[in-house]
């Protein structure tokens, strides 16, 4: 079975759950291309680096979930999902796609990527709220979530900070009505 991130769950909400994540570990790729096709074009850094194109050659377990967001990779300190955010349906832009590293790894044992587009990036400890959706991982089916999301937040009372992450858990073989999709939202500590 594949490793999945650790949460803990704080409290369940009728549209999300509020869950807490511990610091981890990030292996992540920029890239520009249109949010359905980011995935895909990051996927064969990434995969090549935990199949050992590191400077260790080392192998490293695939997690869950890979993880997509708008945006530019900074050099921080993999695993699955991988998200996604601010999706503009056909258009080009910057995002950066991550796995989740297994736990027990940091910035500092991690292999050394041999492709220098890899990044090695620790993510602080953060409070998330959390939907899950099943279905197509699609640009307008995270815009669909990620706006529900926000309504659902502002009823709770909770305010956002930072921007959506999408992440998926499944492998693109699954059937799409199967797979287990969420959208992640930093939230401000009450």
């Amino acid at each position: 079975m594949t490793e999945q991130q650790p949460y803990d769950l704080v409290q369940q909400y009728p549209h999300f759950e509020l869950r807490r994540y511990p610091a981890h570990v990030l292996a992540e790729v920029q890239v520009h291309a249109a949010f359905d096709r980011a995935g895909n074009e990051a996927f064969r850094y990434l995969f090549n680096y935990i199949s050992g194109s590191n400077t260790s050659r080392q192998k490293l377990s695939m997690t869950a979930p890979v993880i997509q967001e708008s945006g530019t990779s900074e050099e921080l300190v993999m695993t699955a999902p991988v998200l996604q955010s601010g999706p503009i349906p056909g258009v080009d832009q910057d995002y950066v796609v991550a796995f989740v590293l297994p736990a027990g790894l940091t910035v500092e044992t991690a292999p050394v990527p041999d492709e220098s587009r890899v990044k090695i990036r620790e993510v602080p400890g953060a409070l998330s709220a959390v939907a899950r959706f099943t279905g197509n991982g699609s640009a307008a089916a995270f815009q669909r979530h990620t706006v529900a999301l926000t309504e659902a937040l502002q009823l709770a009372d909770l305010t956002p900070i930072g921007s959506p992450r999408f992440a998926r858990f499944d492998p693109p073989f699954k059937p799409w009505f199967l797979r287990h999709n969420e959208v992640v939202l930093d939230v401000k500590e009450p």
